[in-house]
């Protein structure tokens, strides 16, 4: 849209909103103007035939609205609708839309995919060229496949911007989905050699990216690149191309990016890059901002291949005219660039010491963090108390919390590493935990602790003493300071309580009695308390096995006696310890608590082998074992029963087909069933007609009369008021739940830059003051001489080596079937339960129409009758639904009834089997039960009448509810 008045075809109403607007004083009054807007849009788009152009200038308005900030989703619709029309000027208006409208992930992307399918095919490019501009925006993982053909054909397109947007396209689909276009690589290698220039350029940023990931695999296209590269240096592309008089800048940065990347620690790749890097020093304007930019990313990249001498030379020089800029950005630049450097040459940073003085002493604070950062990287055992004291001064002068974690955690490692003496290195971590104790993490107290303790990890031991002296002697000085963090006092409590008496210089009293004022002045601080009794603690310990008169001190007495009626319980029994040390004997105290010994390696039992024999014994005595943790979430939940029935009962109204569990021998009892009361079988079953539930028959004891039954208690009832019976535990087949289910899921600033000059050879010499000389030759004096002194700084103790018990892992424990199953599997196969083909329970019993049997079981005096009569068989049932059960269910195996009375587990492997069935049946039971439980619901006997009637004309019923016949019958 241009902006010359009234001439880009909008109307008044939109000139004078987008005027008023910019009038506002207020976001208030903006946001009033906007809803206003928002409620015209509202009533003028649900007008009906709204003519196109109107269309057109409502969904700018919405694009307006949407930009500043307010809701227009009740216009998404119009914009989608927008991109089906066969205007170009609509099109791409609707495209603009959507783009600006929608994410990859709304609901809408559906309705525009066919459109963009069609569009990708369009003879218009301008319309294609709009459509890949909403692939790139709007396409997600799902999706790219719909556009992905289409996308790949654009590639040889005759016109150079829809080659480039289909690069653009397919670079989208790879940081989208790489294994989507995984197979589509070799086309970025095709294009690297495009004719046009626009094409080679956008070629680059996907094979930036693939060169990042795996730099081997394109060791043959650094030819390619360096030729590349002298064409653009050598102004070889198009006018058009340039920038400031600079050829395709932003071409060359990205080619010196990739040269960087392929060139590391190849020298034979890096050979070929010299030439041309030279000469792109030695062409480049750096009059100007981006012939700067060209000039840092060149030095960027000679700091990154294998080092040459004479273009560390040419970077050395680049480096030292940034530096001497008045610009910060240039400065910035050379500071960040030396840094690079340094670790190729460190003689580098001698030459520009005054330079980076002036850096450090700058006021602008981001150049002054760039240079501690060089300073940093600088640091060895002759500049180290320069830089850390430098630091640590800047430290305490900021009031970002987290630089000044991030610059006291160096000025620790620093002092770690190359500390000159032991009173220095005390000191300057007495600094950092005295200004920044509170954010200093605590693991560098505890590596403080663990220094002082261990000493230097050598052999020697006078040193170490001489380190745990000064460190006591400093705290006794220092432990009174009223603002002292809480980390820095727990160091202190901690070190005086070991190592306070060690020389002899002071007394027991005199650390126990500063301890105790300690724990007094911070009363609120319960870690710091702990500290300061443990402290005491050792003090008296030390005292008592060394056979000197223990007097404890009135603060002390009182101090624990207010401490054993705390309401820590941690600091009730620390007070309760020091009481029980006090009283003891020497020899005693010395086994309890020996001196000097926080550095040695204590044994730890991870099996708890002393309770071996107590495991044992409660074993003996019918005490369950214990079951590992990890073991714990394969048994099933047993109180989670109904849950899983809701859960599971609205996705599926079927038996589960999984093959019954064999019954266990007796005299093992049954494998980690940790919940529920044994199951007691039900002697009756009742006959359910309604095959998506069906009841197993039962199966005949040898033994006796008696017949075990199916267990029907705690199954919610199909028929009647939703009720449960008696609950009772039962174990079901584990389900696969949704938790099982695997589920699928640098700010770039820019500032404006004013274009600098080098002074050069016009630059007046400034007089360097004594001062700065001075700090220059404290940090680079020494850098010429060979660094050949052994540091005696401290270094972070090395661990133990003691070995340590590694952990046992436990193992899924398999519970193997036992012999005796074995045996019985291999003698008697186990009777099928669903195949009604022939009795595989009692063999001997005729064959009876198993109709005539259920008209019969339906008849109130016959179903006294078999009632009262305990020896005669149940009902077969589940023979009726025989022709339209599946044969997966009728082949189903069940253990051998013969063990049946054996195993208490039986009604456990029966109702695991039938976890999704109802069943009716209360336990006990008459035959006045069954008659009326019979009765709920319809007349089962004419139904059942009917079904045999169909069955009898051949008819086989497709549903699985005999009930269901009735419109087949009327």
């Amino acid at each position: 849209m241009g902006s010359q008045g009234g001439g880009w075809g909008q109307s008044k109403e939109f000139l004078d909103l987008v005027k008023s607007i910019g009038e506002t004083r207020s976001k208030a009054e903006e946001d009033r103007i906007v809803m206003h807007e928002i409620d015209t849009l509202k009533r003028r788009i649900a007008e009906p035939d709204i003519p196109k152009r109107k269309m057109k200038e409502y969904i700018i308005r919405l694009v307006y609205v949407e930009m500043l900030g307010h809701d227009a989703s009740f216009g998404y619709i119009h914009a989608v609708k927008m991109t089906h029309d066969d205007s170009l000027l609509l099109k791409r208006t609707g495209y603009l839309a959507v783009t600006l409208f929608l994410n990859e992930d709304h609901d809408l992307i559906i309705l525009i995919v066919n459109t963009i399918q069609k569009d990708l095919k369009s003879d218009n490019y301008l319309v294609v060229c709009a459509a890949l501009n909403a692939v790139c925006r709007l396409i997600n993982e799902e999706t790219i496949p719909a556009v992905l053909p289409q996308v790949v054909d654009l590639l040889t397109h005759p016109k150079e911007a829809v080659r480039k947007k289909a690069i653009m396209a397919l670079h989208r689909f790879y940081q989208r989905s790489p294994s989507s276009v995984s197979h589509l690589i070799s086309n970025f290698r095709k294009r690297l050699c495009d004719n046009d220039p626009g094409v080679m350029g956008a070629t680059l940023c996907p094979l930036f990216d693939l060169i990042t990931i795996d730099a081997n695999s394109y060791k043959d296209l650094v030819i390619s690149f360096v030729s590349i590269l002298k064409q653009v240096a050598e102004r070889r592309l198009p006018k058009s191309y340039d920038y400031h008089q600079m050829p395709a800048p932003f071409i060359q940065i990205r080619l010196l990016k990739i040269l960087a990347l392929l060139g590391s620690g190849d020298k034979h790749a890096s050979e070929s890059m010299y030439t041309v890097v030279g000469d792109i020093f030695r062409k480049c304007d750096a009059a100007s901002n981006i012939g700067n930019a060209v000039l840092y990313e060149c030095i960027c990249c000679v700091s990154a291949i294998y080092p040459n001498p004479k273009l560390l030379e040419a970077a050395a020089e680049i480096i030292s005219r940034f530096l001497k800029s008045d610009s910060h950005n240039l400065k910035y630049m050379g500071i960040d660039a030396l840094g690079r450097l340094i670790k190729i040459s460190p003689e580098i940073a001698e030459q520009h010491q005054l330079a980076v003085i002036d850096c450090l002493e700058d006021p602008d604070d981001t150049l002054k963090r760039k240079t501690f950062e060089l300073l940093y990287k600088m640091t060895k055992s002759s500049n180290v108390e320069v830089i850390v004291d430098r630091m640590i001064d800047y430290m305490i002068s900021i009031n970002d919390h987290h630089y000044k974690t991030d610059i006291a955690s160096r000025c620790v490692e620093l002092a770690e590493q190359f500390a000159p003496s032991n009173h220095w290195f005390i000191q300057t971590m007495n600094k950092v935990f005295e200004h920044v104790g509170d954010l200093v993490n605590i693991k560098v107290a505890h590596n403080l602790m663990r220094l002082i303790a261990e000493g230097f990890g050598e052999d020697d031991d006078t040193a170490d003493s001489q380190l745990r002296s000064s460190a006591v002697e400093s705290y006794l000085r220092i432990i009174g300071e009223p603002k002292l963090p809480s980390v820095f006092r727990q160091v202190i409590c901690w070190v005086l309580g070991e190592y306070g008496t060690a020389d002899g210089k002071f007394s027991a009293s005199y650390i126990t009695g500063k301890l105790c004022d300690v724990a007094e002045a911070h009363s609120n601080d319960d870690t710091v308390k702990a500290y300061a009794v443990t402290a005491l603690m050792k003090l008296y310990a030390f005292e008592v096995a060394a056979d000197r008169k223990v007097d404890v001190l009135p603060e002390c007495q009182s101090l624990i006696e207010e401490l054993s009626a705390s309401h820590s319980t941690d600091l009730q029994q620390r007070a309760y310890e020091l009481q029980a040390i006090i009283g003891l004997d020497a020899c005693t105290v010395e086994c309890i608590m020996p001196s000097d010994a926080s550095c040695e390696d204590i044994e730890i039992d991870k099996s708890l082998s002393f309770l071996n024999s107590y495991v044992h014994q409660a074993l003996e005595k019918g005490a369950q074992p214990y079951i590992p943790e990890n073991e714990r979430s394969r048994m099933l939940n047993v109180s989670n029963f109904t849950s899983h029935e809701q859960q599971h009962e609205g996705l599926t109204h079927s038996l589960r087909f999984e093959a019954y569990e064999l019954p266990k021998p007796p005299t093992v009892p049954p494998p980690r069933i940790s919940q529920g009361a044994p199951l007691t079988p039900s002697t009756e079953l009742v006959p359910v007609p309604d095959p998506l539930y069906p009841v197993v028959p039962p199966l005949s004891d040898t033994t006796g009369p008696s017949q075990l039954k199916l267990r029907l208690d705690g199954v919610q009832k199909k028929w009647g008021r939703q009720t449960y019976s008696s609950p009772a535990p039962s174990v079901t087949t584990p389900h696969k739940t949704s938790n099982e289910i695997a589920q699928s899921d640098a700010t770039h600033s820019s500032s404006k830059q004013r274009d600098v000059s080098f002074g050069g050879s016009s630059r007046s010499q400034v007089e360097v003051s004594p001062e700065k000389q001075k700090l220059a030759a404290s940090l680079f004096g020494g850098s010429k001489r060979a660094d050949n002194a052994t540091t005696s700084g401290h270094r972070v103790a090395k661990a133990s080596n003691h070995a340590t018990e590694k952990s046992q892992v436990a193992k899924a424990a398999i519970t193997a079937p036992s012999k005796t199953e074995i045996a019985a599997e291999k003698t008697l196969s186990p009777p099928d339960l669903l195949d009604l083909g022939e009795s595989a329970v009692t063999g001997s019993a005729p064959f009876v129409d198993p109709f005539k049997q259920l008209e019969s079981l339906l008849e109130p005096a016959q179903a006294t009758a078999d009632a009262n009569q305990g020896s005669a068989k149940a009902p077969d049932i589940m023979s009726l639904y025989a022709d339209i059960l599946p044969s997966s269910l009728r082949s189903t195996s069940v253990s051998n009834p013969q063990q049946d009375d054996m195993s208490g587990d039986n009604g456990l492997s029966l109702e695991s089997g039938l976890s999704n069935t109802v069943n009716r049946t209360a336990q006990g039971g008459t035959a006045a039960t069954h008659q009326t439980q019979l009765n709920k619901g319809p007349n089962r006997k004419d139904s059942l009448e009917k079904d045999a009637l169909v069955r009898q004309m051949g008819v086989t019923p497709s549903s699985q509810n005999p009930n269901l016949f009735s419109d087949l019958l009327g």
